[in-house]
């Protein structure tokens, strides 16, 4: 009898062992997923600011492109008449 409870609790404890290896290889496996779920939220964060920017500097370029092109036409035609 003691040693069919002895068999068993050396069942449990190696059920315990191979439980708490598993649970803690899971756990490392989530933490890996969840810091590159945050790399990579990081990065289309920088990358959809970075194309904001550019955006942004395009259309300035674009709108003193215009406006000096007005003003230079506006001072043409006062020099000129």
């Amino acid at each position: 009898m003691a040693t069919k409870m002895r068999q068993s609790l050396d069942e449990f404890e190696r059920a315990f062992v191979e439980e708490t290896h598993t649970d803690r290889a899971r756990r490392e496996t989530l933490r890996r997923k969840a810091v590159l779920r945050s790399r990579q939220r990081s990065l289309e964060k920088v990358h959809k600011r970075g194309t904001a920017r550019f955006v942004l500097l395009v259309l300035m370029i674009v709108a003193t492109a215009v406006i000096v092109t007005i003003a230079m036409f506006h001072t043409l035609a006062y020099v000129m008449g």
